[in-house]
């Protein structure tokens, strides 16, 4: 992997030398890759000096995945008496319901997790629930950083909207939701609500790659109604919440969720699944929070209909843009200075 180095004059000199690796960067993608991206961010705004490959010429050594190759630098490092961070990303609780064969997996991998995890100095957790998961696994000190949201990515959007509605045939208010199309995250439940509600277009923007869907996902993709649209990968992200009115993601299991972040810097008015990831939000303040176990719909039908009113809409989405400005990459950045400069 090439090596990253901000502008010399941007550089603290007294800062730590880093390794910010991603194992298998080639091909992850989602939340994980834009997590290192705003990681590298921030790194750069900081004026931080690091690598993106596997290094133990550093000062601190930062993983992002736990997979093999990580864990054998992670390894040596430790042995060099060099500190080793790892993000906890992956748990098992978020694995299953994602692609092929990520069910038969994800038993096997919580022991593999408590084992690998236990081989970093400090973990960093996305969200407080995300560390009170992590602390089941291993008693490896943790601290809580946001993903974060990347405000400068979403510059402009509302001026795509005219577009991406046209493109995908959507008329307002939009139901949407934005990511890899996963059971997991609640395909089935925003299928039948199209279903439910066929005077309202819904639109689903993300990758879909049907070859690594299991059945159940594909059948769901399918079968959808004619006003449940699945877009594919979109060529600008911005345009998805240009499109979208209501961001409706009724998600069974979340570390955080970037794309959530990023539809309340949108300003857009939320509907969640009222699970413990989400516990931070305030029900009727920023979102809407439905409590529903799996395959009941009518809660959900009830919350769609309620934002209807697009008074209640512009209140929830502004007061949801207030409480993401604490999570801009510009309000974390300082906690990732500490982060280095405490362990090196």
């Amino acid at each position: 992997m090439s090596s990253e180095r901000p502008d010399s004059d941007q550089v603290e000199t007294d800062a730590p030398v880093l390794s910010h690796y991603l194992e298998f960067e080639a091909y992850v993608t989602g939340g994980i890759r834009e997590s290192v991206a705003h990681q590298r961010k921030i790194l750069d705004e900081l004026g931080v000096r690091y690598t993106t490959g596997p290094s133990i010429e550093v000062d601190v050594f930062h993983c992002n995945l736990v997979g093999p190759r990580s864990l054998w630098h992670a390894t040596r490092a430790r042995s060099n008496g060099i500190p080793v961070i790892a993000h906890t990303h992956v748990t098992a609780e978020d694995f299953g319901d994602s692609f092929r064969f990520t069910n038969a997996l994800s038993k096997p991998l919580k022991p593999y997790l408590e084992w690998a995890y236990g081989q970093a100095d400090l973990l960093v957790c996305p969200s407080e629930y995300n560390r009170r998961l992590i602390e089941t696994y291993t008693d490896t000190p943790t601290t809580v950083i946001s993903n974060g949201v990347d405000l400068e990515k979403l510059d402009g959007f509302e001026s795509l909207a005219d577009e991406y509605r046209q493109r995908y045939g959507l008329e307002p208010p939009v139901v949407f939701l934005v990511g890899h199309v996963l059971k997991r995250k609640g395909l089935e439940t925003f299928v039948e609500l199209a279903r439910r509600l066929p005077e309202l277009d819904f639109a689903w923007f993300g990758p879909l790659d049907l070859r690594m869907k299991g059945r159940d996902t594909t059948r769901l993709i399918r079968e959808s109604p004619d006003n449940c649209t699945f877009t594919g990968y979109v060529d600008d992200i911005r345009g998805a919440y240009a499109a979208g009115d209501i961001f409706c993601f009724p998600t069974h299991e979340e570390n955080e969720g970037i794309a959530l972040l990023e539809a309340m810097a949108a300003g857009k008015a939320m509907i969640v699944r009222d699970i413990e990831p989400f516990s931070w939000l305030e029900d009727g303040e920023e979102c809407l929070k439905v409590d529903a176990p799996p395959g009941e719909i009518d809660p959900f039908v009830d919350a769609v209909r309620r934002l209807g009113d697009p008074e209640l809409r512009r209140r929830l989405g502004s007061n949801a843009a207030g409480r993401s400005e604490s999570l801009s990459l510009t309000s974390i950045a300082d906690r990732y200075r500490t982060l280095y400069a405490e362990v090196s």
